[in-house]
């Protein structure tokens, strides 16, 4: 059957991370469609609450929950209101929503490292993929990409910047997961935009005494706590140039990023021919959000049209790589290659998370994980084992190198 015929049948999406900012909105756009999507899972980490009151609202067959007390908790909150629901906990759960909820297409959207396992067995099983979560491709891209295509999924990307790629290729280059590459279609260069966060006009001096709250308050676009500091630091950007390279085939000598602070153009292809296409739009992740769900259709995403008109110029320029260090070692990883970026992805969740808790300063999150690179030695990331252990032994280091530093 192909994916035009597809279009026409009610979908059945699970969603992985239902309670974050890109689950919320995922929920959003499937609300104003009910004749098209039905949502047959639901996984959150803590926000028992709220997954709760999605459960009310969308009647999935599968709730997931973090632990045995979350789990608990909603069993409470439902009390004879769920229907059929089964709700379950921990990571093992995790595959059943993917595996047992008989969805035909998955929302990666869990934050970090925990959503590889199900987003691999989503690939393996062949469904349609809308990837939202990084560490698929970050930690294991050639694994992941070969699931895709050995599992016979369908794999879409969600980030607003390769969702904009995306629109921007041709459309027989058809979803990522067919085999294409950009080379194949006179692309010469993607070009990756970034707002730049809310410090890019600060001086080196004042990220010194950055604090959480300022770190998470982006100018344009509304994230989770552990993505607006990803951005702060371009952290996010370095892992979207990883991503961008497995999802399109490009080599990192021909993706480039950008510093766009109106957020209004996503991302550019240039074409050896001279040509640049652009995808323009609101900062708001209902947009590539809906064009995956829907896709090859477009349906109404609730997103208020962009009106160039009122606009005041819009703004390109290099990244500092002195001002954004995590940039640099995002492509310094990405340039070793093997578990390089796993190692740089787990170091940097550790470190976000400590600057979080004010257990470690701004600055320093690009300093522990310069150092954890340093400490572990890459090696070739042939099996999802290997790449779990460097995730690991990251984090240890991480964890034991702020330690020293709150010690010190």
């Amino acid at each position: 059957m192909t994916s035009a015929s597809k279009s026409s049948l009610r979908r059945r999406v699970a969603v992985l991370g239902s309670t974050g900012s890109i689950g919320v909105n995922t929920l959003d756009v499937i609300r104003a469609h009910p004749e098209r999507f039905q949502v047959v899972a639901l996984t959150a980490g803590r926000q028992v609450e709220r997954l709760a009151q999605q459960c009310l609202e969308f009647k999935p067959r599968i709730a997931v929950v973090a632990d045995a007390a979350g789990a608990a908790q909603l069993s409470q909150l439902l009390a004879e209101k769920g229907g059929e629901l089964t709700i379950l906990h921990g990571p093992e759960a995790l595959l059943a929503a993917v595996l047992e909820s008989d969805c035909d297409t998955v929302m990666a959207a869990i934050v970090g490292a925990a959503g590889l396992a199900p987003t691999l067995a989503a690939a393996q099983a062949g469904k349609r993929i809308l990837l939202a979560n990084k560490e698929a491709l970050v930690m294991s891209g050639d694994l992941f990409m070969s699931a895709v295509k050995a599992g016979g999924a369908e794999l879409l990307p969600i980030d607003s910047e390769h969702n904009a790629i995306f629109q921007c290729l041709p459309d027989r280059f058809g979803s990522v997961s067919n085999g294409n590459t950009c080379d194949h279609f006179g692309v010469e260069e993607l070009w990756l935009t970034a707002s730049g966060g809310p410090f890019r006009e600060k001086s080196l001096d004042a990220l010194k005494t950055i604090t959480p709250d300022q770190a998470c308050a982006h100018p344009n676009w509304v994230m989770g706590r552990k993505i607006s500091v990803d951005s702060a630091t371009m952290m996010n950007k370095g892992l979207e140039v990883i991503e961008a390279h497995w999802l399109f085939g490009l080599p990192l000598s021909q993706i480039r990023v950008l510093i766009h602070p109106q957020s209004v153009v996503h991302s550019m292809v240039r074409y050896r021919d001279g040509s640049v296409i652009a995808q323009l739009g609101q900062p708001d992740m209902r947009t590539p959000i809906a064009y995956g769900l829907a896709w090859p259709d477009r349906i109404d995403a609730g997103v208020p049209p962009l009106n160039l008109a009122q606009m005041a110029n819009l703004h390109f320029s290099e990244p500092d790589f002195e001002r954004f260090p995590c940039l640099a070692l995002a492509f310094e990883a990405a340039k070793a290659g093997g578990t390089a970026p796993a190692i740089l992805n787990a170091a940097n969740e550790v470190a976000v998370a400590a600057f979080l808790e004010q257990r470690l300063p701004y600055l320093q999150i690009a300093s522990v994980v310069r150092e954890t690179l340093s400490a572990i030695q890459s090696l070739p990331a042939s099996s999802i084992e290997i790449v779990l252990g460097a995730d690991a032994q990251a984090r240890q280091v991480a964890a034991q190198l702020i330690s020293t530093r709150a010690n010190s």
